[in-house]
């Protein structure tokens, strides 16, 4: 029986970031210092998988939250782009390549998930086309350098789920979350607005086109933040407006993708992390979750012009 160590590469090296290793340290070490961390370590985080010239000051907002001195797991949950999955895919492998230092797969942690039944193998070239996981293996990698060897990391591709899916996949992620050693890593852009990508809702209420999308993505982030705390009911007419008061339930966040069919890229990967939170929330625990920082690839102003939004935020348990 072959004991051969199976690497994926970081196949987005040098298109999608620099393969330098000093220059994307020195890079990731900017933009981390320029952000301020909280007060309470995150136990998930959203970030975005773009370019890191696009988002990667954007993603240094969520990664600053993370505290490597108690994190031993990370599960990165990221979408699948190029191959259909109605399920979630686990990685054949048993390293992730980075330009910093490789990052180990937890196998004793994918073993569990595999004997569940609920999991299909991700193919290596599939693994390696994929960037939504990608992307965030030198921010994991910077944010976790300080104890480097002490770590491993829980890649998990997420398909286009149903709503059940959602709440089977959340339940069972919960019982990780619960533990205050391991991380989530969630995986997603928000709005693809313009031609390109099909998708030009505008409200003319709002201004300039870019305004109408920043309130749309920000609508879906009062959905997600509404999920985990509640809030009290003026706030919520402030908010959103008297519809969303009653729907303060998990599937508030897919009425709302149904309603307005925005492109987050990432709506099931958030979707898992939000039905986990509830069930955690069931047993008495006690969370809240907030954005810190927003940002677009550009600023749309007519019908010809196209852009991609970002989000970071971080959920903490008190």
């Amino acid at each position: 029986m072959s004991n051969r160590v199976v690497c994926r590469e970081a196949s987005h090296a040098g298109s999608w970031y620099t393969a330098s290793g000093p220059q994307l340290n020195a890079q990731l070490e900017g933009w981390l210092s320029q952000v301020q961390s909280t007060k309470r370590p995150a136990r998930a985080i959203i970030a975005p998988h773009a370019g890191y010239t696009y988002c990667g000051s954007c993603a240094a907002h969520a990664y600053k939250q993370v505290d490597p001195s108690i994190t031993r797991r990370i599960f990165i949950l990221g979408p699948s782009h190029h191959v259909p999955l109605s399920r979630c895919a686990l990685s054949s492998v048993d390293i992730y390549r980075t330009p910093l230092y490789d990052l180990r797969i937890d196998q004793k942690i994918y073993g569990e998930l595999w004997k569940t039944g609920m999991f299909e193998r991700m193919s290596l070239q599939t693994d390696e086309d994929e960037h939504s996981i990608e992307m965030h293996l030198p921010y994991t990698a910077k944010a976790m350098e300080s104890h480097k060897d002490e770590f491993t990391i829980i890649p998990v591709l997420v398909g286009a789920l149903s709503e059940s899916k959602e709440q089977e996949f959340g339940k069972l992620f919960s019982k990780y979350l619960a533990d205050p050693s391991n991380l989530f890593v969630v995986s997603s852009d928000f709005c693809h607005w313009g031609q390109r990508f099909r998708y030009s809702y505008y409200d003319e209420s709002q201004g300039e086109i870019y305004r109408s999308i920043e309130h749309l993505d920000k609508m879906a982030y009062l959905l997600t933040i509404i999920f985990i705390r509640e809030l009290s009911v003026m706030e919520l007419i402030l908010d959103l407006g008297m519809s969303i008061i009653e729907q303060l339930d998990p599937v508030s966040f897919s009425n709302y993708l149904k309603k307005y069919h925005n492109t987050i890229c990432g709506r099931h990967p958030i979707g898992v992390l939000l039905n986990a939170i509830t069930e955690l929330q069931k047993n008495g625990m006690n969370m809240s979750f907030s954005f810190l920082n927003y940002a677009q690839s550009s600023q749309c102003r007519n019908w010809q012009d196209s852009s991609v939004s970002y989000a970071a935020g971080a959920l903490t348990v008190h």
